[in-house]
């Protein structure tokens, strides 16, 4: 908000009004640690010019990753964004368009959650889809309570390697319907341990969350945990990275009843870790039990194509316990985005971005893994994201990357709790260049060998 117009005397009022000591108070939730000890130390009376310019230069010591070059992922992904995507996103029929309840005025919005809707089932090689979902998080809790629902089972197991901030999202919901979330651990090759997921299944397992590639950008054997879970009444949920779908088994294909994901690498930017969209996918059979809008067509009484929403109405989400979510609406400009972004790419350039991808990731892997003192400690395939350890912690060397114009990654601590201190995921989308990577590949033989230049990346 640019300009707050209330007086203290409104402020204090309100504040009585809902039982609050301060404005200071609201903001209790925030963790303690990241909150400032003091004041922004601004002079008084200083003027609105006069701010502007302070804060601009406070903003100056931030760097973003469009000053840098990025290979940072973990979730959010630096992808090219064709410019016809927020062309026609920011259209006003888009950008201001209000839930489409009344069909006969909103077929253009119906038919862009339509076509979302179909695109999706096709990446997941599953049945039905519905318009979207906060984030992929909030996706995921909202796949696992389908399968509760489902099953009317309480057990819930989940990956070790499942990224931490999704794993909080979970639990915090789970907590308050009592259910149990049970980690299977970790093989020494960095995959889902399918002894112990045998060990971990029992009678009253609701279902086994994979997630593919995993948070070590580790590419699982789907097919193998989808076997397991086939001759059991649990559901296997597939948490999915869609720039990989081109290439990669569909979770269709493996057995998954539902899928999930992060929809960020579709056409959205990075734009300091959101908004984005979660999407969510699954058989025919669970249609019913599918959280939020979902978008069908139909004829009108001409004959002519057109779009409604069906299954869901705005009366099932004030039904409280009773209704099949709580999710009454979703990230629909998002999802617009999406849409055009795979319209536009078509078949051949999502599996040309997923290609490119992949190809880069394992050129700078190759190239770095010959560095002396270098090493990528897990054997198993990956996908465009690995694990780098260094000598050094992750932190000092993406501290000294960055000071030469690179991120080079993410502390691996900060996404998996109980990871190595010195390793870091490295990301690799399509719009990293040979020289981008070669220029890492020098900087990092620099940082931990303190030698020059390196030729680790120069075969061609």
């Amino acid at each position: 908000m640019a300009y707050a117009p209330h007086t203290d005397r409104e402020v204090k009022a309100m504040l009585q009004r809902i039982g609050r000591p301060s404005v200071e108070s609201l903001f209790s939730s925030i963790p303690e640690e990241l909150r400032l000890k003091s004041g922004l130390e601004l002079p008084d009376g200083i003027s609105e010019a006069a701010l502007r310019r302070e804060f601009a230069r406070m903003g100056r010591a931030n760097r973003s990753a469009d000053e840098l070059v990025c290979f940072a992922g973990g979730g959010c992904y630096e992808h090219d964004i064709p410019a016809i995507v927020p062309y026609l996103a920011l259209r006003s029929e888009f950008a201001t368009a209000y839930t489409p309840y009344q069909a006969e005025v909103s077929q253009g919005t119906l038919q862009v959650i339509y076509e979302f809707q179909s695109y999706i089932c096709r990446l997941t090689g599953l049945d039905v889809s519905n318009a979207s979902l906060y984030d992929g998080a909030t996706a995921l809790v909202e796949a696992v309570l389908l399968a509760v629902n489902q099953t009317r089972r309480k057990r819930v197991l989940v990956p070790e390697t499942l990224e931490s901030g999704w794993r909080r999202v979970l639990t915090t919901y789970l907590q308050a319907r009592d259910l149990e979330v049970v980690n299977i651990a970790r093989a020494e090759d960095g995959r889902l341990d399918l002894g112990d997921l045998d060990a971990q299944m029992d009678e009253d397992t609701a279902c086994v969350v994979l997630v593919q590639p995993n948070g070590l950008g580790i590419l699982e054997d789907a097919r193998a945990v989808g076997a397991k879970v086939e001759n059991s009444a649990a559901l296997l949920i597939a948490a999915v990275n869609p720039t990989t779908l081109p290439l990669v088994d569909s979770p269709g294909s493996y057995g998954a009843s539902v899928a999930v994901g992060e929809g960020q690498p579709l056409g959205l930017p990075m734009s300091f870790g959101g908004p984005a969209f979660g999407f969510i996918a699954a058989r025919d059979e669970l249609k019913r039990r599918m959280p939020g809008r979902i978008v069908g067509e139909t004829v009108d009484k001409d004959g002519k194509r057109g779009f409604v929403l069906t299954l869901q109405t705005r009366e099932q989400h004030i039904r409280r316990e009773k209704a099949t979510s709580n999710i009454c609406t979703n990230q629909g400009l998002a999802a617009t985005m999406a849409t055009i972004y795979m319209s536009a790419l078509g078949k051949k350039g999502m599996v040309a971005v997923a290609r490119a991808c992949h190809a880069k990731a394992h050129y700078l892997a190759a190239g770095l893994g010959r560095i002396e003192g270098v090493e990528l400690p897990f054997s198993s395939p990956f996908f465009h994201e690995f694990v780098l350890r260094t000598p050094l912690s992750a932190r000092e060397f993406l501290k000294s990357c960055a000071a030469e114009g690179i991120l080079a990654g993410i502390a691996l601590a900060e996404l998996n709790e109980g990871a190595d201190e010195r390793d870091l995921l490295v990301a690799v989308t399509e719009l990293r260049t040979r020289e981008e990577m070669d220029r890492y590949l020098e900087l990092a033989q620099k940082i931990v060998t303190g030698s020059g230049a390196s030729t680790a990346g120069r075969s061609r």
